[in-house]
């Protein structure tokens, strides 16, 4: 079905293409999400009027590639990436791709990025896709680091219904739900969430927007 949504809707990409062959050369675990989700968010951020995004969990670009194709002119996009090698290779994809004129890698634990940033000028949508154990923590930056208004997305977060398991002990699902609590108790922010199934298996995105 992905398949179909893709070459019914997306048509074929020789860049994005190349970026996952390169990411698969380079090692890179096949965990970007899928086409039709890179487009989805691509078309969120321009719902969103977006000129400022901020990207947690860099890999090799690929999402970085459909949210920077997004920005207007003099848009920013700025990406935290935890591992120097991935985000090597994400620099050569940008390039390849020709937006790297518009996206700062930050290399580092995205806390520190984030903890970092003190005189950033607001985001307007946050794409959170990296350690799961840090959601909720990431949540509460992309806030402090937003406006009212700016659209914040978290990916990964049904886990095949993993989400459900009260008593795990896997720190992705321990991480998850915490987001959960976290969102459902912070009077700062609207969210639901919404099951996908297809390439990425049954999974799911938080979509949340700051009061």
């Amino acid at each position: 079905m992905d398949d179909y949504i893709a070459a019914k809707l997306l048509g074929d990409d020789d860049v994005l293409a190349t970026t996952l062959a390169n990411n698969a050369g380079q090692g890179l675990p096949p965990i970007d999400v899928s086409a039709a989700q890179g487009k989805m968010l691509s078309l969120l951020a321009q719902i969103a009027g977006a000129k400022r995004i901020l990207e947690v969990g860099t890999l090799g670009g690929y999402s970085t590639i459909w949210l920077a194709r997004a920005l207007p002119d003099g848009g920013r996009l700025v990406t935290l990436e935890l591992e120097p090698h991935h985000a090597a290779v994400a620099r050569a994809n940008l390039e390849r791709a020709g937006v790297s004129a518009k996206v700062d890698i930050r290399v580092g634990p995205a806390a520190d990025s984030l903890a970092a940033m003190t005189d950033e000028p607001p985001f307007d949508f946050v794409f959170i896709d990296a350690d799961k154990q840090s959601n909720a923590h990431y949540v509460v930056e992309a806030i402090r680091l937003g406006r009212p208004g700016t659209t914040i997305i978290v990916d990964n977060v049904v886990r095949e219904g993993g989400v459900l398991e009260v008593d795990s002990d896997d720190e992705r699902i321990v991480g998850t739900r915490a987001l959960f609590d976290m969102l459902s108790a912070d009077p700062r922010l609207d969210a639901t969430a919404v099951q996908t199934v297809g390439a990425k298996k049954w999974d799911g995105f938080v979509l949340a927007r700051v009061r």
